[in-house]
């Protein structure tokens, strides 16, 4: 069956198109990693994608097939929706997305940012290294680099991680304003390079290693699973900030050490603990400017029930210096989390 090319690669770059219109606490000892040999390299699938403008696009094309097994297939079936080498327009459609200029302004963009990723891998290095640590039998996944065409910043899939590096390109970015209507500024000042290591860190804990039991419906197991998560993140990444960690300002998190006690009793007194309405209880996880209802004048940071679990999961593990990071992560008892943490901030 004959594709037309024109429709193949209008997903890809449609957002490309608009864009260019608009020119922390210690918790617990640091693990000593020093005899764990391993080396994180993250492959720049985005450089050799970009060969084919210039090598045999067929003979490239076998070449990183190989290389880069499942997630070449899911590059180019899902990212691009060029479907495989079978279907007639396949390599017309490649030519088309390579010759075009917002994939080539896009690439620039990207080189000029990311000529290579030195201090990524060894932040990298560093965290798996921890993640071996704590969890020896974790299988690790191959690091690859890729433009996603502004569709994800990170993809998971089998045996590999991949970074879009096109969400990364700093918070003042040219492309980011005209995409204002899927990425608000609010979520866009966090596509900045420091951010890559965390939300790595972050996507294979809650994705690949640590995923959601479908039975945490109330708040309160939904504040503790969070809450793990971070301090998963804390034990991996111990030298970076809280705050890109879970994604705050400086004021964001100022305003909730300054109203802890606050968060908690409105908690408490709005009886939301183990409320299990979605709706109810959403505005209390979700990505937004601020938390309604909260604060005033809209300066209440948002996510509240993610930072207040990872505040009850710190308490907890500052009482209970036994418990290993292992031991916390397999504990689906938010209640004896809570209730040992002794949480009552003042």
């Amino acid at each position: 069956m004959t594709i037309p090319v024109q429709n193949k690669v209008k997903h890809f770059y449609l957002l490309i198109l608009s864009a260019l219109a608009l020119t922390s606490c210690s918790h617990h000892k640091k693990a000593d990693v020093s005899d764990i040999h391993l080396e994180v390299h993250i492959a720049r699938f985005d450089h050799d994608f970009d060969q084919m403008r210039t090598q045999p696009m067929s003979q490239q094309a076998a070449q990183m097939q190989q290389k880069y097994g499942s997630f070449y297939s899911d590059y180019m079936e899902q990212v691009l929706e060029a479907g495989n080498t079978r279907d007639t327009a396949y390599f017309a459609t490649l030519r088309k997305v390579l010759s075009s200029k917002p994939y080539q302004d896009l690439k620039h963009e990207t080189d000029s940012v990311y000529p290579n990723l030195d201090k990524q891998e060894a932040e990298l290095t560093d965290a798996f290294k921890r993640i071996k640590y704590y969890f020896p039998q974790q299988r690790l996944p191959k690091m690859y680099a890729y433009v996603s065409g502004f569709q994800a910043q990170t993809s998971i899939g089998n045996d590999y991680f991949a970074i879009g590096l096109d969400l990364f390109l700093g918070a003042n970015s040219k492309f980011y304003p005209a995409l204002i209507n899927a990425y608000p500024h609010y979520i866009a000042r966090r596509f900045t390079p420091e951010y890559i290591t965390p939300r790595v860190i972050e996507s294979l804990g809650r994705e690949n290693m640590f995923p959601q039991s479908v039975q945490n419906k109330s708040l309160l197991s939904k504040m503790i699973y969070e809450g793990k998560i971070l301090y998963f993140m804390d034990q991996v990444l111990p030298d970076t900030p809280d705050s890109l960690k879970i994604g705050y300002t400086t004021q964001q998190a100022d305003w909730c050490k300054n109203f802890e006690s606050s968060i908690w009793g409105y908690f408490l007194e709005q009886n939301l603990l183990y409320e299990t309405d979605f709706e109810k209880i959403q505005k209390y996880f979700s990505e937004a400017p601020f938390t309604p209802g909260l604060g005033e004048k809209n300066e209440s940071a948002p996510r509240l029930a993610v930072w207040t679990g990872w505040q009850i999961v710190r308490a907890y593990m500052d009482k209970h210096t036994d418990v290993t990071l292992p031991q916390l992560m397999a504990n689906q008892d938010a209640q004896q989390i809570l209730n040992d943490s002794h949480y009552h901030p003042k």
